[in-house]
C-alpha cells in the first residue's frame, strides 16, 4: 500500500474492486454486494458515498493541493449506474503486467525466447505478493484474485520455459525445485523441472522429480499424472537424445480445447508453450473446446446440423452458418455439433475464432495461418526443432490449406464471423471441408450455404437450463425461477450467469436474484460475474455497427415497451422515413433490433428491443451522446401528439382538446400513418403514448405533456382504460398546474370528471366538472364551459337527480345554441332525450333524440349519430308496439356505449 491508501477494511475494498475493473463502470449494486453480501444495511448506499469521498481525497493528496488548483484530474468519477476509476495505461501495475504478458506471449510465438523472457521477467516484477492480500474479498474480488493469480503462475511458467529454450537449464533448477515444492499440482512445472535436471545431466533426479510429482497427484487427488509428464517420463527413461536439444523439443501433444497462443497452466493435461513437446498423439487433430455438460434446447437446430453434417440435407451444401445475437449459444450449439460428429471426421475436427482478444476481427490470412497450425499432425522425433515456417501470403496460405484440407474428412469451425468478406477466403481455400459457422450477423450473401438463426430460449427450455446450472436452489423455487428467465429475456449467456451468480453467493435466494433483476436500470450490472459479463458480450454487437447505427441503437432505446412503430424510429432519428427504415433494418440484420410483421396493419411491421439491450442503449446513450437524449424526446411526443390529434378528431370530432403551439415533424404524415382505422392506431400506440405523456412530464415539456393526455381521452373513454386514463391525466394535471396554464387545467379537470363519471364516482365527477366549467369562464371559454354543464348534469342524473339534471341540460342546451355549438347541442339534447324517456314524455323523448342525431351529424361526429340514431329507433319500436309505458323501461345509453340503468317509478300497490 502507498500512504494515501486508506487504512480501514472497507474503503480498501471498494479501491480493489474499481482499480480491478478500471475503465469500466462498477455498479452501486455491485460494489454494495462486495462490501456488506446479501444483508447490506439501509444506509448502505450513503456510506458508500462517504467511501467514495475518501478516496477521491486521497487519490490527490499526493499533489498537496486541490485538484481545482492544480488542474490534477479527479480518476474517481461517477457514471450510472455506479463509479468509474479511469486511469492511463501506465497508471496502474495490473495494466502494465498484462501488456507485458502480451509482449511476453506474442515475443515467445515468434521464437523470440530472449525477448519473451524479458517481458515476463518485467510482469512478474511488478508483483509483492499474492493478489489482493490485505484485502476483505467480496464474490467480485474472491473471482479476481483467483484469476490474477492464476495469471500470475502462467506467466511464471511460460518464462522459465523461455528460458530452458536459451539454455539456462542448470541456472533454473533450484528455482524449479522450489516451486514444484510450492505448487505440487501442476504438471508443467514439474515437467520443467524435469527437463532441467536431465539437461544438467541429472537423469537419476529427473526421474526422482517424476516419482515425486506422481506422488503428490495420486496421494492429492488419486490420479496419475497425464499423458504429457507420463510421456516425458518415458523419453528420460529412454535417454532420447533430442530431449536435450536446447531449442524447441520437437514432438507437440495436439491439443484438446484449449488455445494454441498460450501455454496451458493448472494440472490439466494440455500442453501449451509451458510444456510442448513433451510427449507425442497420433490421433486425429481435434481442437475444440469441451461441449457444454448442460446443454438444453435448440432440438430443431440440432437436427438440422446433423443432418448437414451426416450429408443427408438435399442439395451439396456444406456449410451451415448459425446466426443470431450475442449470448443467444450460437458457440455452445457449434462445439456441440463438432463433438457429437466425432465419427464422420476422422481426420479431424478444429475450431478458430475470428476474433481477437480485443473484439476485433482477424484478418482472412491471420484466420487460415491458425488453421494451418492446428491442422498440422506431430512431426517425426529428431526432425528439425521449431515448427515449420508457414508462407506470409494470403494466396499461398490459401494454396497450402487447400492443399493440407484437401480429400481429408475434417470439420472446420468458424467462430464468431463479422461479415461475409471475413470468411470468404477461408471457404474458398477448404471447398471440400464441412464447415460449421457462427456470426451476430446473417451473413446471407454467402452462396451455398444453409443458415439457421437462433432466437432466444423457449420459456420451457430457458427455465430447463436455469434448473440445470443453478441448482437445488433454483429447482426448489420454481415461480422464482421462472421470473428469472423472463427478466433474462430468456438468453442463454444471462441464463447461465444469473444462475452461476446464485451458485456463487450461497446466502443469496432464487427469489432475491429475482429482485436484483427487476430493476431495469441495475439488470446488466446484477448479470456480470468475473469474466462472464452480458453487458460487455451485448456491447461487442453495438462495437460492430458503424457510427449512424450506433446513434440509432441509442437514441431507438427511448421509444416505449413493448415496441414501435417505423413513424416512431423516424421521429426519433430525425430522418426521413427512408432513411429510417435502411437503419432500423440495418439494427434488425444485426441483431441489435427486432421485427415483427403484421399486414393489414397502420404499421405494417413494428420494431422491438431485447429485454437486455433497451437497457444497454439506456446507458451507451448516457455514457456517450447524453445531449441527444432532450431534444430525440420532444421530437417524439411532438409526432405522437400529431398522430393522436389527427387520430382522435377521426374518433370523436369536436371533443375538447388542448392545441399546441409548435411546427408538427414535416416526414411525418398523419393520414399515411393513421389510415382510415384511428380506433385501431390507438389501439397498436396505447403504450407508446402512455410512455410519451410520462416522458414529457418528465422533461420538463409541461404543454407537450397537458396536450398529449387530452388527445388521447377519446379513446380511454371509448375502450374503457381507466387506468392509463387516469396515470396520463393525472401527470398532465401536474404539468398544468406547474406551468400556470389554466386553460389545460380545465381541460384536464373536464377529463377526470369524464373518467369519474364512468367510475360512478358521481360525487368526484361533479366536482370535477364544476371546477373545469369555472377555469373555462374565467378563460372566456363559453362553449366548453356549457359542455361541462351537460356533463354535470349526467352525473345528476345518474344519481336520480331527474329534475335538476333536466335544468343543467336546458341551461346547456341555451349556451350551446347561442354560441354555435353542434357538439355541445347533441350532448344537451340527448340528455333531454333521457330525462323525457324516463319520465314517461315517449314522443317529446323520440323527438329530442332526432334533434340529437342531427346536431351529432353537423358536428361530423360518426359514434354521436349511429348512437342517437339507435336510441331513437329503440323508441320509435317502443312506441309502436302499442305500450309507450314500455320505453320508460328501456336501459339508458346515455353516452355512446355507456348504459344507466335507472331505478324505474314506484308502481301504485295492490289493493
Amino acid at each position: 500500500m502507498t500512504p494515501q491508501t486508506p487504512s480501514a477494511a472497507k474503503p480498501r475494498a471498494v479501491l480493489a474492486t474499481l482499480l480491478v475493473q478500471s475503465n469500466t463502470v462498477v455498479s452501486t449494486h455491485t460494489l454494495i454486494d462486495e462490501l456488506w453480501g446479501a444483508e447490506p444495511p439501509r444506509t448502505a448506499t450513503t456510506t458508500l458515498q462517504v467511501y467514495v469521498s475518501q478516496l477521491r481525497k486521497a487519490l490527490l493528496a499526493d499533489t498537496g493541493e486541490a485538484a481545482g488548483e492544480t488542474g490534477t484530474a479527479q480518476p474517481l468519477l461517477t457514471r450510472p449506474p455506479g463509479y468509474l476509476m479511469q486511469l492511463g495505461p501506465e497508471e496502474l501495475d495490473l495494466a502494465v503486467f498484462e501488456s507485458l504478458r502480451a509482449e511476453g506471449r506474442a515475443a515467445y510465438g515468434r521464437r523470440e525466447y530472449e525477448a519473451a523472457s524479458r517481458a515476463l521477467s518485467r510482469a512478474l516484477g511488478l508483483w509483492t505478493g499474492p493478489a489482493l492480500s490485505g484485502i476483505p474479498h467480496g464474490p467480485s474480488l474472491e473471482t479476481s484474485a483467483i484469476r490474477l493469480n492464476e495469471l500470475r503462475a502462467e506467466v511464471l511458467e511460460q518464462r522459465i520455459s523461455a528460458d530452458l529454450r536459451l539454455g539456462l537449464h542448470q541456472e533454473l533448477v533450484g528455482e524449479l525445485m522450489g516451486l514444484a515444492h510450492e505448487h505440487p499440482l501442476r504438471e508443467t512445472l514439474h515437467c520443467h523441472l524435469m527437463v532441467a535436471l536431465y539437461r544438467s545431466g541429472r537423469q537419476s533426479d529427473a526421474l526422482q522429480a517424476y516419482q515425486r510429482a506422481r506422488r503428490s497427484l495420486a496421494d492429492e487427488l488419486a490420479v496419475e499424472p497425464g499423458p504429457v509428464l507420463t510421456r516425458l517420463h518415458e523419453r528420460v527413461l529412454a535417454s532420447d537424445p533430442s530431449l536435450a536439444r536446447h531449442g524447441e523439443p520437437p514432438l507437440r501433444l495436439v491439443p484438446v480445447g484449449g488455445s494454441d497462443d498460450g501455454p496451458t497452466t493448472g494440472s490439466g493435461n494440455g500442453s501449451g508453450n509451458g510444456s510442448a513437446g513433451y510427449g507425442r498423439d497420433t490421433r486425429p487433430t481435434v481442437w475444440l473446446p469441451p461441449a457444454a455438460a448442460d446443454f438444453t434446447g435448440r432440438e430443431d437446430q440440432l437436427a438440422v446440423g446433423e443432418r448437414l453434417l451426416a450429408g443427408e440435407l438435399p442439395g451439396r451444401n456444406r456449410v451451415l452458418v448459425l446466426s443470431g445475437r450475442a449470448g443467444a449459444g450460437k458457440t455452445a450449439l457449434a462445439v456441440r455439433l463438432a463433438h457429437d460428429a466425432a465419427g464422420r471426421f476422422p481426420d479431424g475436427r478444429v475450431m478458430v475464432t475470428l476474433r481477437d482478444a480485443d473484439g476485433r476481427a482477424v484478418e482472412p490470412r491471420t484466420a487460415m495461418a491458425t488453421l494451418l497450425r492446428r491442422l498440422r499432425g506431430p512431426r517425426a522425433t529428431g526432425a528439425d526443432s521449431g515448427p515449420e515456417p508457414l508462407p506470409s501470403s494470403e494466396t499461398e496460405l490459401a494454396e497450402l490449406l487447400h492443399e493440407r484440407t484437401e480429400g481429408r474428412e475434417v470439420l472446420i469451425v468458424l467462430d464468431d464471423a463479422v461479415s461475409e468478406a471475413q470468411v470468404r477466403p477461408v471457404l474458398s481455400a477448404v471447398p471440400g471441408s464441412t464447415v460449421i459457422l457462427t456470426s451476430r450477423q446473417v451473413l446471407g450473401a454467402l452462396e451455398s450455404a444453409r443458415h439457421v438463426t437462433l432466437d432466444v430460449l423457449s420459456t420451457r427450455e430457458a427455465e430447463a437450463l436455469l434448473m440445470a446450472c443453478g441448482g437445488p436452489r433454483m429447482r426448489d423455487d420454481p415461480e422464482a425461477a421462472g421470473e428469472i428467465a423472463q427478466l433474462c429475456g430468456r438468453l442463454p449467456l444471462a441464463l447461465r450467469v444469473a444462475a452461476a451468480g446464485l451458485a456463487a453467493r450461497p446466502h443469496w435466494t432464487v427469489a432475491g436474484l429475482a429482485r436484483r433483476l427487476r430493476d431495469e436500470r441495475t439488470r446488466l450490472a446484477a448479470l456480470a460475474l468475473g469474466d462472464l459479463d452480458v453487458r460487455g458480450t451485448l456491447l461487442t454487437a453495438y462495437r460492430d455497427v458503424d457510427e449512424k447505427a450506433r446513434r440509432a441503437f441509442r437514441i431507438l432505446g427511448l421509444a416505449a415497451l413493448p415496441d414501435f412503430a417505423p413513424s416512431t424510429g423516424t421521429a426519433l432519428l430525425a430522418v426521413d422515413p427512408a432513411e429510417a427504415e435502411g437503419i432500423t433494418e440495418q439494427l434488425v440484420q444485426a441483431h441489435l433490433l427486432e421485427a415483427r410483421r403484421q399486414p393489414g396493419r397502420p404499421a405494417p411491421v413494428r420494431y422491438s428491443f431485447h429485454s437486455l439491450l433497451r437497457p444497454l442503449a439506456l446507458e451507451v446513450l448516457a455514457e456517450e451522446s447524453p445531449q441527444e437524449g432532450p431534444a430525440a424526446v420532444e421530437r417524439l411526443c411532438r409526432t405522437f401528439l400529431t398522430l393522436a390529434r389527427h387520430a382522435d378528431a377521426r374518433l370523436a370530432p369536436g371533443r375538447e382538446r388542448l392545441t399546441y403551439e409548435a411546427e408538427p415533424p414535416p416526414a411525418i404524415s398523419p393520414g399515411e400513418v393513421v389510415g382510415n382505422a384511428p380506433l385501431r392506431w390507438f389501439q397498436e400506440e396505447s403504450a407508446g403514448l402512455s410512455e410519451a405523456v410520462r416522458q414529457a412530464h418528465a422533461a420538463g415539456l409541461w404543454s407537450l405533456c397537458c396536450s398529449l393526455a387530452s388527445a388521447t381521452a377519446g379513446y380511454y373513454e371509448a375502450s374503457a382504460l381507466w387506468d392509463e386514463w387516469e396515470t396520463t391525466h393525472d401527470l398532465a394535471l401536474d404539468a398544468a398546474r406547474r406551468s400556470g396554464d389554466a386553460e389545460a387545467e380545465a381541460v384536464i379537470q373536464r377529463s377526470l370528471g369524464d373518467l369519474a363519471w364512468q367510475r360512478h364516482q358521481t360525487s368526484l365527477a361533479i366536482d370535477r366538472y364544476r371546477l373545469a366549467r369555472q377555469l373555462f369562464t374565467r378563460q372566456g371559454d363559453r362553449v366548453a364551459a356549457g359542455r361541462c354543464q351537460s356533463a354535470e348534469a349526467d352525473a345528476l342524473l345518474a344519481m336520480g337527480q331527474i329534475a335538476r339534471a333536466g335544468h343543467g341540460y336546458t341551461r346547456a342546451l341555451s349556451v350551446s345554441r347561442l354560441v354555435d355549438d353542434a357538439r355541445g347541442s347533441a350532448e344537451s339534447l340527448r340528455g333531454l332525450a333521457l330525462v323525457a324517456q324516463h319520465e314517461g314524455r315517449h314522443e317529446e323523448a323520440l323527438a329530442r333524440m332526432k334533434e340529437c342525431e342531427s346536431a351529432a351529424r353537423t358536428a361530423g361526429d360518426r359514434r354521436w349519430t349511429e348512437y342517437a340514431s339507435r336510441t331513437a329507433s329503440a323508441l320509435r319500436i317502443a312506441l309502436a308496439s302499442g305500450r309507450p309505458a314500455g320505453a320508460s323501461s328501456i336501459p339508458l345509453e346515455v353516452r355512446p356505449g355507456v348504459w344507466l340503468f335507472l331505478p324505474s317509478r314506484p308502481a301504485r300497490r295492490a289493493a
